[in-house]
C-alpha cells in the first residue's frame, strides 16, 4: 500500500541537516555531533520502509573442516569443469569456499554466468552479490530517467526565471542590493550556459566572469579561485562521472547540479572573502529565497528537484532557502527581497546561531594545522546553497578520520591511509567496521590503518553518534536504507550457520560484498552525496539435469533489502516519478528477493528443499534476465569518495569484472555440495585529482592496468 508523501515544503521539516539552533553564534572548535546535531528530528521518508522482522534459528548440517575431498559428492567434476588449481583448491579446503578467476572469460553481467555454469551442469550458488547489484540496476536507472525526464526541465526553468528576476532586481536596485543582484546573475547565468548552452545569450553586465567561470568548469581546472565568489573552488568535481556520461543531456545536468551544489553564498568573511563581499552574498541568497516565496509556481519546481533527489541521497549539509525563509520570518514577519545593510546583518547574525555543515568539501580550501583550525575552516564555509550536496554519514566519517584530527602515525610500515606521515586518505574499512563489522575493525588494525595517535577517540565517538541511531532514522532516505540493509552482512555468522559461513574468511568475503554494494551506491549518488576533503597539513533453455543448488542464506540482509525496494517503489510512485516500466522491474525484483529469503530460512532451520525449490535454483538464469531487460547490465563502475588536493589525489572505489565463488554447500547426510555462482570484485586505490575516473576510463584501466586488489582479500580469493 502506498504512504501519503510528506508535503514537499520549504520547511525545516523536510531540510533535516543544519537546522538546530546552537547556543553560541561563534564557530565551535569540537566536532559536530553526527548530521549538524538533528539526528533526533532526521524522519525523512521513513514511513515508506516496511519494518516486518522476523526470527530464524539457525541450524544448517554442518561439516568439518578442512574438507576431505571423499564426502564432496562432485568435488573432481566440479574442480575439472572450473578448472581449479592447487592454490584455489587449498583454500577451498580451508575455508569451506573459495573465490577464483570466472573460467569462461572476463566477464561484467552478473546474470549471465548462471546460465553458463548450468551449461557445465555446475550446482548454482546464488549469492547476495546478485540481489544487491540488481537493487543497484533499479536505483540507478530510475534515478537517470527521473533527472532525464523531470529534473533537468525542473532545473532549468529555475535557473532561467531566477536568472531574469535578478535582472529585473539589478536595474531596480542601488548600493550593495544592486551588487546581490548581479551576483545572482552570473550565479544563474552559469547554471543556465550550462544546462541550455545553445539558445543564450549571458547578461554583459556579468559576462566576463560568467565566461571564466565557464572555462574553469569546463575545462576541470583543479584548485583556483572563482571568478563569481573569489573564494577556491575545485572544478575537478565538473567532471561528469557515473550515469552522467550516457548524453550530453545528463552530462549539462550534472554540471549544472554541481554548481548548485557546491558554490556556497558565504556568511562570514573568510581569508578569500572580505566583509562587503560576504554582505553581498548574503543578501543575494536572501533574494533568491524571497523570490521563492513570492511564486508558488518556482517553489513547486524547486521542491520537487530537491525532494526527488533527498529521497534518494539524502538532506543538504548546508543552509538552503527553508533557513533563509524561516530567519527572515523571524526577524522582518516575512521573506524580503530587498534588505537594508541593517537587516543583512541581523540575518547573518541570525542564521549563525544555526548549526554549521558536518562535511568539509573543499570550499576555501587551505592548510591547517591543528583540528581546532581545521574545525573553523569547516564552520567559515556556513553559508546558503542553492541546491546543496547531501549529507551522508559516510562522507562525515571519512571527513573526520583523516589529518588533522586522527593525529600522528604511531606504527610501522606503509599502511594504505598514510601519506607524509598523516592519514591523508580514509579506506572502505572505516566505513565498514563503523557499520559492524568486527572483521573490518581487526583489519584496520593488522594492516596499520588504525595506527594513528586520536585514531581510536574519534572512531569512538562516531561509533557512538552511530549506535545512538533508531530505526526510522536507519530509514530515512533510500541511502540511509541500502547502508542499513548491508549491517546484517557484517556480522559474525555463529553456530548453526553452514560451516563454511562461520569462518573469518567468509567475513571478508561478506565485507568484499558490502563494500562493492557501498561502492555501486556512491556511483549512483556522485552528483548529490556531499564528498569529503582532506586538509593539508524471459528466454527458452534447455532442460536440465536434477542437481542440487543452494542459496546464500543471509535473510535478515535480504529482509532489509525487500524492504529497501517497496521503499523505492512507493516512494518513487507517491512523488509522480515512477516509470510503469521501473515499477514492474521493482515488483519483479521484491518477488524475486522474497524468494531467496524464504530459502534462505529453509536452509538455515534445516529444512529440505522442494523440488519446486530447487528448480527456481537451476532456473536463476531465466528469472534473473527478466530483471535486467531494459539495462544496461554490467559490472564494472567507479567512484570517487573522497578527495585530497593537497597530495594530488582522489580515493577511487571500484567494481570490477565478474568472479566465481565455489562453495561447499552443506547436505542433510553430514556431506557437502561444491555450488559455484557470481560474486562481484572490489578495488580501492588513489588516483590523481585531475583525473577523476569515469566508468569508460575505468573499464580500460581494468583491462590494460587493473590495480592490486586489498591486500586483506588473498585470504580467500585467489584472483590475480
Amino acid at each position: 500500500m502506498h504512504r501519503i508523501l510528506p508535503a514537499l515544503i520549504l520547511g525545516a521539516a523536510l531540510l533535516i541537516a543544519g537546522c538546530t539552533t546552537v547556543d553560541d553564534a561563534s564557530p565551535p572548535a569540537t566536532p559536530p555531533p553526527l548530521e549538524g546535531a538533528a539526528a533526533e528530528n532526521a524522519t525523512g521518508f521513513a514511513g515508506y520502509y516496511p519494518s516486518e522482522p522476523f526470527e530464524v534459528t539457525p541450524s544448517a548440517p554442518q561439516y568439518a573442516l578442512p574438507l576431505d575431498p571423499e564426502n564432496i559428492t562432485n568435488w573432481e567434476k566440479v574442480v575439472a569443469a572450473l578448472d581449479l588449481g592447487e592454490e584455489e583448491q587449498a583454500l577451498l579446503k580451508e575455508h569451506g569456499f573459495v573465490v577464483a578467476a570466472y573460467p569462461f572469460g572476463p566477464e561484467s553481467q552478473i546474470v549471465r554466468p548462471y546460465r553458463t555454469l548450468g551449461e557445465h551442469d555446475v550446482p548454482l550458488f546464488l549469492s547476495s552479490d546478485t540481489l544487491y547489484h540488481l537493487y543497484h540496476l533499479q536505483f540507478d536507472d530510475t534515478l537517470c530517467q527521473i533527472e532525464k525526464d523531470t529534473l533537468s526541465a525542473d532545473l532549468l526553468t529555475l535557473d532561467t526565471a531566477l536568472l531574469n528576476a535578478s535582472e529585473e532586481t539589478y536595474r531596480q536596485s542601488s548600493g550593495e542590493a544592486k551588487e546581490a543582484a548581479r551576483l545572482n546573475m552570473g550565479y544563474y547565468a552559469v547554471a543556465v550556459a550550462l544546462l541550455d548552452p545553445s539558445d543564450f545569450t549571458v547578461p554583459a553586465e556579468v559576462r566576463d566572469e560568467v565566461e571564466d567561470e565557464l572555462a574553469l568548469i569546463e575545462g576541470q581546472a583543479g584548485l583556483a579561485p572563482s571568478p563569481l565568489f573569489s573564494y577556491t573552488e575545485d572544478y575537478t568535481q565538473y567532471r561528469p562521472r557515473g550515469h552522467y556520461t550516457k548524453s550530453e543531456e545528463l552530462e549539462r545536468y550534472f554540471q549544472a547540479m554541481m554548481w548548485h551544489g557546491r558554490m556556497p553564498f558565504l556568511l562570514n568573511a573568510t581569508h578569500e572573502v572580505g566583509e562587503e563581499e560576504a554582505r553581498i552574498q548574503t543578501a543575494a541568497a536572501a533574494q533568491t529565497a524571497a523570490l521563492l516565496v513570492a511564486d508558488p509556481d518556482l517553489k513547486a519546481h524547486w521542491d520537487r528537484v530537491y525532494g526527488v533527489t533527498a529521497f534518494y541521497a539524502g538532506y543538504a549539509d548546508d543552509l538552503g532557502p527553508a533557513e533563509y525563509i524561516a530567519a527572515m520570518e523571524r526577524l522582518f514577519g516575512g521573506a524580503k527581497q530587498s534588505l537594508a545593510p541593517d537587516e543583512v546583518e541581523a540575518l547573518r547574525q541570525d542564521l549563525l546561531t544555526l548549526a554549521p555543515p558536518s562535511i568539509y568539501s573543499g570550499t576555501g580550501y587551505q592548510i591547517v594545522g591543528s583540528p581546532e583550525e581545521a574545525r573553523a575552516v569547516l564552520n567559515a564555509t556556513m553559508g546558503f546553497r542553492f541546491m546543496g550536496q547531501r549529507f551522508v554519514p559516510d562522507s562525515y566519517f571519512f571527513s573526520e578520520l583523516v589529518y588533522p584530527y586522527t593525529g600522528e602515525f604511531t606504527g610501522t610500515g606503509a599502511p594504505f591511509t598514510m601519506i607524509d606521515e598523516e592519514r591523508s586518505i580514509p579506506t572502505g574499512l572505516d566505513l565498514m567496521a563503523l557499520l559492524g563489522s568486527d572483521r573490518g575493525r581487526a583489519l584496520l588494525d593488522e594492516g596499520g590503518d588504525s595506527a594513528y595517535m586520536n585514531y581510536d577517540t574519534v572512531y569512538g565517538r562516531l561509533e557512538a553518534d552511530l549506535a545512538a541511531r533508531n530505526e526510522t532514522e536507519w530509514h530515512q532516505t533510500l541511502y540511509w536504507a541500502w547502508l542499513d540493509s548491508l549491517r546484517p552482512l557484517l556480522v559474525e555468522f555463529g553456530e548453526g550457520y553452514p560451516t563454511f559461513m562461520q569462518t573469518p574468511a567468509w567475513q571478508e568475503k561478506e565485507l568484499t560484498t558490502s563494500l562493492v554494494s557501498w561502492t555501486e551506491l556512491r556511483h549512483d549518488t556522485l552528483l548529490y552525496a556531499k564528498q569529503s576533503y582532506t586538509l593539508d597539513c524471459a528466454f527458452i533453455y534447455p532442460e536440465k539435469p536434477e542437481i542440487p543448488g543452494y542459496v546464500e542464506p543471509v535473510p535478515e540482509a535480504y529482509r532489509r533489502l525487500a524492504a529497501l525496494n517497496t521503499m523505492t517503489a512507493d516512494g518513487l510512485f507517491d512523488l509522480g516519478v515512477l516509470d510503469p516500466a521501473a515499477a514492474q522491474r521493482l515488483s519483479a525484483l521484491g518477488e524475486v528477493i522474497d524468494r531467496f529469503t524464504a530459502l534462505s530460512v529453509k536452509e538455515l532451520e534445516g529444512v529440505p528443499l522442494t523440488a519446486d525449490d530447487h528448480a527456481f535454483i537451476r532456473d536463476a538464469a531465466g528469472t534473473l534476465d527478466g530483471l535486467v531487460l531494459g539495462l544496461e547490465e554490467q559490472t564494472t563502475l567507479v567512484a570517487d569518495v573522497h578527495s585530497n588536493p593537497y597530495h594530488g589525489i582522489v580515493l577511487e572505489e571500484g567494481v570490477g569484472d565478474i568472479a566465481l565463488i565455489v562453495v561447499a554447500c552443506p547436505t542433510s547426510d553430514g556431506e557437502a555440495t561444491l555450488c559455484a555462482g557470481p560474486v562481484l570484485s572490489y578495488y580501492e586505490f588513489t588516483h590523481p585529482l585531475d583525473d577523476r575516473l569515469t566508468d569508460e576510463a575505468w573499464a580500460e584501466m581494468l583491462r590494460d592496468n587493473p590495480p592490486p586488489r586489498p591486500w586483506w582479500t588473498a585470504g580467500y580469493a585467489a584472483v590475480a
